[in-house]
C-alpha cells in the first residue's frame, strides 16, 4: 500500500528499541542505520523509517496522523501491543479488541511511540 513512511524522534536509541520491538512483532528484523543515524526497517511490502527532523527542530507527533500495521490474527495484535508497551510505548484509546465501524468488524489496538506517534495495530477477520 505504501512505499515507505517516516516518523521523527528526538532519540534514535530510544526508538530503536521501541521499534525493534514492535516491528519485531511482526517478522521484521531489526533496523539498519545508515551514516546519517537514521533507522531503517525494509521488508518486501515497504519501508519504515525513524529520523531525527531534517530541518534540526524538535521531533512531534502528527495530530490527527496514524499509521497502521496489518496482523494475520488477533493474537499478533496483541503480541505487538504489549511488545509496544514493554518496550516505552503508551497503551491509548479502548483497549485491544473488536470493534464494529463502516469498515466492518476489526480487531484494534492503538499505541503512541516514545515520541507521541499514533500507531494501530489491525486485524481484518473473513467476512
Amino acid at each position: 500500500m505504501y512505499s515507505h513512511i517516516f516518523v521523527g524522534s528526538n532519540d534514535i536509541d530510544r526508538s530503536k528499541k521501541f521499534y525493534d520491538a514492535v516491528l519485531g512483532a511482526l517478522g521484521v528484523p531489526p533496523a539498519r542505520m545508515d551514516d546519517r543515524g537514521r533507522l531503517f526497517y525494509i521488508t518486501p511490502g515497504g519501508m519504515f523509517g525513524v529520523t531525527k527532523p531534517i530541518d534540526g527542530e524538535a521531533a512531534c507527533h502528527a495530530n490527527g496522523g496514524t499509521i497502521g500495521f496489518a496482523f494475520d490474527t488477533p493474537e499478533e495484535v496483541d503480541a505487538w501491543h504489549t511488545a509496544g508497551v514493554e518496550a516505552g510505548g503508551t497503551s491509548i484509546e479502548d483497549p485491544p479488541g473488536y470493534r464494529e465501524g463502516g469498515f466492518g468488524k476489526l480487531y484494534l489496538a492503538y499505541l503512541r511511540d516514545p515520541d507521541g506517534n499514533k500507531l494501530c495495530g489491525l486485524h481484518r477477520p473473513p467476512e
